[in-house]
């Protein structure tokens, strides 16, 4: 293989550039073209391609987003769409490709590896959801910035006494909500994999703690809550006023979680897996997903990593339940 390119595709996440970084100078490291796609698999459609060589990824490792760029493309999902792009990227002399992205992503590199463009995937989500992995690039930079974010709220819930209900991220996951909350100290934990009562978990909670001397309580709800039960962050604050007395804000921090310069965990972790996937093509191999299980980095056929399933650490729960007194 003489001409590879690289792409990244879905949300952006901190940690993008070092995987992008790594890819291009491991690919030039043993004699390979490395073209960039920009804009996700849009790019492929519309022949964004740039090439790189080793100093075209200077002073990017410590940046977050994507110098990529990223787009959503759901045509993609069309197999007349996924054969133009194969035929676009194989008119420019690519060979093979490195998607960075989620599982989304993953299924776009199952289906151009189907139809002739061998790929190689890597986990590149705040969400850290993907579920063949133990880690996605950009977790725990997230998760930092949730932590300082909630920690200076904190400093004004505690002066005046009040209670913050805050929305994290996480459309179909509870993983940055859980960690973030034992982080931080939260009262309650809500998240779409256990099973939650408002009246019983959230409210009773701070009604038990408020007894033993505390007057602030922060309570961290995922963003999937609202999208699959449709209640929010706003009604449960006014919920929490309501019933217990205490002075109750709401907060969407939003999309402020994606960015930020990554943490040393996601640059070296992303250099790592665009090592990886650039010698797994190199080997000849396809279809396959780079991961990192502990702190070993190795790779799955795609397709069994699309059908696995990944659950919340249960005893992590607990642990967050019982130590929020």
């Amino acid at each position: 293989m003489k001409k590879i390119g690289v792409l990244t595709s879905g949300g952006d996440a901190p940690g993008m550039n070092a995987a992008v970084r790594a890819v291009i100078r491991t690919a030039r490291y043993l004699d390979m073209e490395v073209v960039g796609v920009q804009y996700g698999y849009k790019g492929l459609l519309e022949e964004k391609f740039v090439p790189y060589d080793m100093r075209g990824v200077c002073d990017i490792i410590h940046r977050g987003g994507t110098k990529l760029y990223t787009a959503r493309c759901p045509e993609f999902k069309k197999e007349e769409v996924v054969r133009q792009a194969v035929q676009n990227a194989k008119a420019a002399g690519i060979e093979g490709l490195v998607v960075i992205g989620g599982d989304g992503s993953f299924r776009g590199a199952r289906d151009l590896s189907n139809f002739g463009l061998p790929c190689i995937a890597i986990p590149g989500t705040i969400d850290n959801d993907i579920v063949c992995t133990d880690y996605t690039i950009g977790f725990d930079t997230c998760l930092n910035t949730i932590q300082a974010l909630v920690d200076r709220l904190r400093d004004t819930i505690e002066s005046h006494s009040r209670c913050m209900v805050v929305e994290v991220m996480g459309a179909r996951a509870g993983y940055l909500t859980l960690n973030a909350g034992i982080a931080v100290g939260a009262t309650a934990i809500v998240i779409p994999e256990i099973p939650y009562d408002i009246d019983k978990n959230v409210i009773e909670k701070i009604k038990r703690t408020a007894a033993t001397g505390k007057h602030h309580f922060i309570v961290m709800v995922a963003e999937g809550v609202r999208m699959r039960d449709g209640i929010t962050v706003e009604e449960i604050a006014k919920k929490i006023e309501a019933e217990t007395a205490v002075e109750t804000r709401s907060i969407v921090l939003g999309h402020i979680q994606r960015g930020g310069s990554p943490s040393v965990r996601d640059r070296v972790v992303a250099s790592q897996m665009g090592h990886k996937a650039v010698h797994l093509l190199h080997e000849g191999e396809s279809n396959r997903v780079v991961v990192m299980h502990g702190e070993t980095i190795t790779d799955h056929d795609i397709n069994e990593a699309l059908d696995m399933s990944k659950t919340i650490d249960k005893d992590l729960y607990n642990c967050a339940m019982e130590i929020s007194l």
